[in-house]
């Protein structure tokens, strides 16, 4: 006998399912989680994220930062000094949700390390 999904909640559409899709959106977007690590690993300056992420124009590095600051998961620093220094840093959302991502890269580093054996 074969019984078919029953969802448990059938409204996909809380806001607790549209709060996850749009972190995920976030996440997922191109150079984002890169960005998001290299600031983890240390990167303050806009020139140490561009050395951080190969590839990635000064552009499209310069509208990802804007969009993660928006987002509340990093903080932009001006510091009045002669050049004006800015800094970026991950926000205390920002160091939350790079913790709470690290079993999932695990998990693709095991699916990985499983495909290539």
């Amino acid at each position: 006998m074969t019984t078919a999904f029953q969802p448990r909640d059938p409204m996909i559409h809380e806001p607790s399912c549209r709060s996850f899709q749009n972190i995920m959106e976030t996440v997922g977007r191109r150079w984002t989680s890169a960005i998001l690590l290299a600031g983890q690993r240390g990167a303050r300056r806009f020139g140490e994220y561009r050395l951080s992420v190969p590839g990635i124009s000064d552009r499209l590095l310069a509208q990802r930062l804007k969009e993660l600051e928006a987002e509340g998961l990093m903080v932009r620093t001006v510091i009045p000094t002669t050049p004006v220094q800015v800094r970026y840093e991950l926000s205390p959302d920002g160091e939350e949700l790079m913790r709470l991502l690290q079993p999932l890269v695990e998990w693709g580093h095991r699916r990985a390390t499983a495909a290539a054996s």
